[in-house]
């Protein structure tokens, strides 16, 4: 089966959906040409179910149906981009006067030529249409036959939804020892070690590794990722920009030794970002300073990591480029060993990664395959595949299922953590079946399997398993995935933004009784089911955050998408060739001058999704697009953006994803009013904070992202929205400022209400008619509310309410609160509490401990404003007071908690009784001063400690509390949590 069914269907899907639309509005065609679209469409539709029924076919497509399929593909993107383009030209100046026959004749006569124009364009795309249809039986293109198999499974997405969509215990994104490099984890007693092995068989794992184990010895620490880059300028930026501001800090603060773990952490996403924004100029600049630094080494030490390098050349002159220090380490992952060998004998260690033994190959299946399970017991599927024996040739051994699949994986991790995914979602497959897979997979090496011999695999052959388990998901799911090679390789990805990408696309639409978000989340959790995705940081509801893609499987993805024209990458880390057709979607990677040239020569005429990354310098061809057929435009985090890019960005009427996350715009103009259909508008962390009253004509905004939670800035809304009732399609309203007055029962749709600023108004400072609109609204769709109250007289009006908002799943309360409000108890489906500036009082406590679905609990106070501010100040010692001087978890309260956080500047002894949170996973502490810890050892199913220490230097926890702290956790039966330094 081949990805590119899955992603034509998706288009197609879109494109019937807007030739329906077109055809119900008769007065916007010229005569004779309602006929070639009803033709179109039905043609149209055919193919489709034609695309669909090569889907559900399990076998590899001749060169003939491929070209056909890429033809149904690209007169698709055609004659969508011919509605599209000239959607605004028909439709702009009707306004609302269309709805009057009386306007109806002069709509006529202004549109003629635009309407004429599309007419001349939809002939011609007829005639495409009956040649493709034409060519398919000239040619001998056969309708697939479907087996009985697939008829009865089909390869879409409808038939899991409904089991996906039931109910499942959140799980914590936790820290996992890497398995099977126990041999590899010797000290770095070379200037160079090198850890060679190909794709997939955990070479950055490994690294990573070793840097967690070792970087405390260093006083400075950088990570770059290289692949197939050439830019050595741009890395060694990077390596300098991560090294400086720890030598600033290191000289201002004397002996302190902050440790920067995060950075390994955190992977190449940052450090790419970072290479993108690297102007020629400064790249030079940047090279000189590199050197300059030796001077601050004499007597130093700094760990790097140089992750995947592909060229020696590349590795010598990086090599050759860094300060000399005696102490310092470097440590480099590559798959190739010319690039190992090189350096002298005696500068570099050369560790050669194989594949994992038989026994740690089983306990990483096994831990895969259970966490893909989710919070079903897997421990009942691995004994049940134990007693089923597959006998061998000799027939004098018996061999279990699990044990076939895992020597097919010939001991690689990625190999063995996609299969463990696929295992897990194909349940009912017989024996019979995996035995046929894996003849099929690898028909060379079949005698040594009946042999019982057990070999590694092969480069090729790690990648027939990750294409077979990618091919195996359902059409509408490879599609979502395809959109993952928009991203640079190695980048932390948000989950929200690439779900609200895909919505914006048009892959995920209502099914069954589910939202298009609901239907997201569920596409979202099969790819990681998968192990396509690994989950690396959680929000505290449970619910993944952020995550990344493995390399080999990446890669596979980008050679897909650029086979189908899907998505076209330039820059970054990979060596693409140029497309040979038009550009639909484009994702700008990197920003020197060949980068440029490469763009120059493309069509970019027809681009629907743009993405950009690092700087908007000379990056942007304007020239070349056709601002009014971009659907998705995607500037997070860029550099440069200056005014007359807004102004390019209003001409995008047909812009349905607007992020502007993190660049330097300041305000946004009133001819934002015309982007009418903007689905998404992302403006956090910007200087924007006041909306203007245009963007109220926005009737399709589902996402208003504003504001910066970190310094409490918000978004001003336009009056207009309360007056005239508009949008009321909103979904999230998130990072805004809010007056006492403001009504939103209009908002019936509203998900997610952040409040960030709270305003009075009128003489009593009452804010009746906004809690009017919290309650109303807490009884149709709202269940996520976040206020921030500095006054706090929000907060204590918030007691009023007659009726609470039972559907709420996230409730956050940030205010100098002393007691809570007394319905906060009966929140039935609440699983994640916040509360910030909170008196942590034994009634308090045991309130909240009543909630029986609560998931996440946080108390926290800020650590700067605890010196000026003397309510804050006042709350601590109440706390320490009220409390006589401990912090008491009762019995019998919080049963399903999983997660509990405590930031504040002072902490009162804590004290856990033999009862008291019987699941709890993760105890996160931040503090300047903790009195001590009581009861500790009495959190039965503890897993992790996350630790954060800060004194008045700003210098974080030192080894010695931390083994005072695992002290504290140790136990006598069950094993003692992980300890870690949260830095």
């Amino acid at each position: 089966m081949e990805l590119v069914v899955g992603a034509s269907e998706a288009t197609m899907k879109s494109l019937l959906a807007k030739l329906g639309g077109l055809l119900a509005k008769e007065y916007t065609l010229i005569r004779g040409v309602r006929g070639d679209l009803q033709y179109i469409n039905d043609e149209l539709a055919t193919m489709q179910s034609f695309l669909r029924d090569l889907g559900t076919v399990d076998k590899k497509h001749g060169h003939r149906t491929k070209d056909w399929m890429k033809q149904i593909r690209d007169i698709t993107y055609d004659i969508e981009d011919c509605i599209d383009d000239s959607a605004d030209r028909i439709h702009g100046l009707r306004s609302d006067m269309c709805c009057y026959v009386l306007f109806n004749s002069i709509h006529e006569v202004i549109t003629w030529w635009p309407r004429r124009d599309v007419a001349t364009r939809i002939s011609m795309l007829k005639v495409r249409a009956q040649e493709i249809g034409e060519r398919r039986l000239r040619y001998g293109v056969n309708n697939p036959v479907e087996d009985s198999a697939s008829a009865d499974a089909p390869n879409t997405a409808a038939g899991f939804l409904a089991a996906d969509n039931q109910y499942a215990s959140l799980q914590l994104v936790t820290m996992k020892d890497p398995v099977g490099v126990e041999k590899h984890m010797g000290e770095l007693n070379k200037r160079v070690t090198c850890i060679v092995g190909f794709g997939g068989v955990g070479k950055t794992a490994i690294a990573t590794a070793l840097c967690m184990n070792y970087g405390e010895k260093f006083d400075h620490r950088a990570m770059v990722m290289v692949s197939q880059s050439s830019d050595l300028e741009a890395i060694l930026s990077s390596i300098k920009s991560q090294l400086n501001p720890q030598i600033d800090n290191h000289d201002q603060q004397g002996s302190s030794k902050k440790k920067l773990l995060a950075r390994f952490r955190q992977g190449a996403s940052t450090v790419m970002a970072k290479c993108c924004n690297a102007g020629a100029s400064e790249k030079t600049r940047d090279r000189t300073k590199l050197k300059d630094l030796e001077k601050y080494f004499k007597g130093k030490s700094f760990l790097l990591l140089i992750d995947d390098v592909w060229s020696a050349t590349m590795l010598e002159n990086i090599i050759n480029e860094l300060p000399e220090s005696q102490n310092s380490r470097i440590i480099v992952t590559t798959r190739f060993h010319a690039v190992a060998t090189t350096r002298r004998a005696e500068e570099i260690d050369i560790r050669n990664v194989k594949g994992l033994d038989y026994t740690q190959s089983k306990i990483l299946f096994e831990q895969a395959l259970s966490e893909s399970q989710g919070s079903k017991d897997v421990t009942t599927l691995v004994q049940a595949d134990r007693t089923t024996t597959i006998p061998t040739k000799e027939g004098s051994k018996d061999v279990p299922f699990l044990d076939e699949v895992r020597k097919m994986c010939g001991g690689l991790p990625l190999a063995i953590v996609i299969m463990a995914g696929h295992v897990a979602c194909n349940p009912s497959k017989t024996l019979e079946a995996w035995l046929e897979l894996c003849k099929s997979l690898f028909p060379e090496s079949r005698k040594d399997q009946e042999e019982d011999v057990e070999k590694e695999l092969t480069q090729e052959q790690v990648g027939r398993i990750v294409s077979h388990c990618y091919n195996d998901m359902p059409a509408e799911i490879r599609t979502c995935s395809l959109y993952l090679s928009i991203f640079l390789k190695g980048h932390r990805i948000s989950k929200k933004r690439l779900t609200r990408r895909w919505i914006a696309e048009g892959f995920v639409c209502e099914k069954q009784g589910l939202s298009v978000e609901d239907v997201a989340e569920i596409y979202f959790n099969h790819l990681i089911t998968r192990k396509i995705i690994r989950p690396v940081e959680h929000s505290s509801n449970g619910k993944v955050k952020k995550f990344i893609v493995h390399d080999m499987v990446l890669e596979h993805v980008v050679a897909k998408a650029s086979e189908e024209n899907f998505i076209t990458v330039v820059g970054g880390n990979w060596l693409m060739p140029p497309p040979s057709s038009k550009v639909r979607r484009l994702s700008l990677q990197g920003s020197d001058s060949k980068h440029e040239k490469d763009t120059e020569k493309m069509n970019l005429s027809h681009v629907r999704s743009l993405t950009m990354f690092g700087c908007l310098n000379n990056q942007l061809p304007s020239h070349s697009f056709k601002f009014g057929i971009v659907q998705v435009l995607d500037l997070q985090e860029c550099k440069g953006f200056k005014h007359h890019h807004m102004k390019e960005i209003c001409e995008m009427l047909l812009l349905k994803y607007l992020s502007l996350r993190g660049t330097e715009i300041q305000c946004l103009p009133k001819e934002v009013g015309n982007l009418v259909n903007l689905e998404t508008l992302d403006i956090r962390e910007t200087d924007i904070v006041r909306m203007p009253k245009t963007v109220c004509q926005l009737g399709h905004l589902v996402n208003i992202l504003g504001g910066n939670k970190k310094t409490h800035t918000a978004l001003k809304l336009p009056e207009e929205l309360n007056k005239k009732k508009k949008m009321k399609a909103l979904r999230i309203l998130s990072g805004v400022e809010v007056g006492g007055s403001a009504d939103l029962h209009h908002l019936t749709e509203l998900r997610k209400l952040a409040i960030y600023k709270l305003k009075t108004t009128g003489s009593d400072g009452s804010f009746k008619q906004l809690i009017s609109s919290i309650e109303y609204l807490g009884g149709y769709s709202l269940r996520t509310l976040i206020i921030v109250d500095q006054s706090t007289d929000f907060l204590e009006q918030l007691e009023a309410l007659s009726t609470p908002p039972k559907f709420l799943v996230a409730l956050e309360l940030s205010g100098k609160m002393v007691k809570l409000p007394s319905w906060i108890e009966n929140l039935g489906a609440l699983n994640k509490l916040t509360l910030s500036v909170t008196a942590l009082r034994k009634d308090n406590l045991h309130q909240i401990s009543k909630m029986k679905a609560l998931f996440s609990l946080t108390f926290s106070f800020p650590f700067s404003a605890e010196k000026q501010d003397p309510e804050i100040v006042n709350i601590l010692a109440r706390n320490k007071l009220e409390s006589d001087g401990e912090i008491m978890v009762p019995d019998g309260g919080f049963q399903k908690l999983k997660l509990l956080r405590f930031f504040a500047p002072m902490l009162p002894l804590l004290s856990f009784s033999e009862n008291a949170m019987p699941k709890l996973e993760r105890l996160e502490l931040r503090f300047n001063m903790l009195e001590g810890l009581f009861g500790a050892e009495n959190l039965s199913s503890l897993k992790e400690v996350y630790l954060r220490l800060e004194d008045k230097e700003g210098e974080v926890i030192t080894k010695e509390i931390q083994c005072e702290m695992e002290g504290a956790f140790k136990r006598t039966e069950a094993k003692t949590p992980r300890i870690i330094l949260d830095q």
